[in-house]
């Protein structure tokens, strides 16, 4: 699996240098016209630089050379939808028959104006993609269960924060902001809390930020911990959480008292470890006539749980792509990828994430925490 996972990635390197050379071709085809060797040399410098970063991942000379290659096939890929949206403004066709006609007479001033423009395109893709991965938007949703409830309960749910060097204690001082000022009651994580271990975390003190959250919040902050928070370094993230005040929930269950209402919790590990306990020995040990919230990280096992006895589940995982157009790939292989909807017995919440993976731009997702006022029978 990990070995077809690395040959998909170098088709994609490839793919993507071969669309980011031809896109770079058209944006300086009026320079390709007088200058006849600037075609070879495109092409030459954009696989250079491709396969030197893929060669400096792979022989691990490279600090965090993954974030690397990721932040290039994102400009690469910032280049082709920039001359893709330019030519649709244009004409459609314009592009194509510039890109692979003969270049020693085509010449066509207004070019320079559509060029131009693409550049601004090009900074504008960049400036949208960091500022939806840093600014987050609240979604709110108020879901009706068939169970008695006293009150109705405030959650918010702030899964995939992935706190590390590019995400640290102003978006954890941030998360405090919003979920105070949305008076939730409780906060829920469910999984990917850390970026693959606590190195930044620790080295930047994020751990006072991390308490001021739990403090903030009247019934507490829980979790579950997702695939990152299990690569090889689960027992410093979980210690790091539960001295914050975070409570984990790994394959777990715990029975809150909400204004003399139980409210009942699961939470499940990651599928990434193998020896995790089923939904179902979980639910054995809940009183399912009371209200079910489960934290289960990924959306994978949606069709299951919806005929079992839980309100509520919460996940996150898919980043909604993070970058399009991935947001659809993501919705033709799960039945939720991203969103809400009432499915079978309980309604189901998977979110685009709090903070990001690898590179801080989002491009047709959103940076957000969502507010559920959940609602039963009087």
């Amino acid at each position: 699996m990990r070995y077809a996972f690395f040959m998909i990635i170098i088709v994609l390197l490839e793919l993507f240098s071969l669309g980011a050379a031809l896109s770079l071709q058209w944006w300086l085809q009026p320079w390709v016209i007088l200058i006849p060797t600037l075609k070879p040399v495109i092409f030459s410098v954009i696989f250079a630089v491709s396969n030197g970063l893929l060669l400096l991942s792979v022989s691990k000379l490279f600090s965090n050379g993954y974030r690397w290659i990721s932040g290039w096939m994102l400009v690469m890929h910032f280049m082709m939808l920039t001359a893709l949206l330019t030519s649709l403004l244009y004409g459609g066709s314009w592009l194509i028959s510039v890109v692979f006609a003969e270049t020693n007479t085509y010449y066509d001033i207004s070019g320079l104006w559509l060029r131009a423009f693409a550049l601004v395109v090009f900074v504008g893709l960049f400036i949208c993609a960091v500022y939806s991965a840093y600014i987050p938007v609240v979604r709110k949703r108020t879901i009706h269960i068939d169970k008695p409830m006293a009150a109705q309960l405030r959650i918010a749910v702030a899964s995939d924060l992935h706190i590390g060097r590019l995400f640290g204690r102003k978006a954890i001082d941030r998360l405090q902001r919003l979920v105070v000022q949305s008076e939730a009651d409780m906060l829920l994580m469910p999984g990917d809390i850390m970026d693959d271990n606590t190195q930044a975390y620790t080295a930047f003190g994020m751990s006072k930020q991390l308490e001021n959250l739990c403090q903030s919040l009247p019934y507490g902050v829980y979790a579950t911990l997702g695939n990152h928070d299990l690569y090889g370094h689960e027992q410093s993230i979980s210690y790091a959480l539960r001295q914050a005040g975070v409570q984990l929930l790994t394959d777990d269950v715990r029975c809150i008292d909400y204004k003399s209402q139980p409210i009942w919790l699961v939470g499940r590990f990651d599928n990434h470890k193998s020896q995790r306990v089923a939904t179902t020995e979980l639910l054995a040990q809940v009183n399912t006539d009371e209200p079910v919230i489960l934290l289960d990280h990924r959306p994978s096992d949606i069709l299951l749980h919806s005929q079992l006895p839980i309100d509520l589940q919460v996940s996150g995982h898919t980043h909604n792509g993070q970058i399009f157009p991935a947001n659809f790939i993501v919705k033709a292989i799960n039945r939720l990828g991203y969103g809400y909807e009432a499915i079978g017995q309980g309604h189901f919440v998977v979110s685009s994430g709090y903070g990001f993976w690898g590179i801080p731009f989002r491009l047709g997702s959103r940076s957000e925490i969502w507010l559920i006022t959940l609602t039963g029978q009087s």
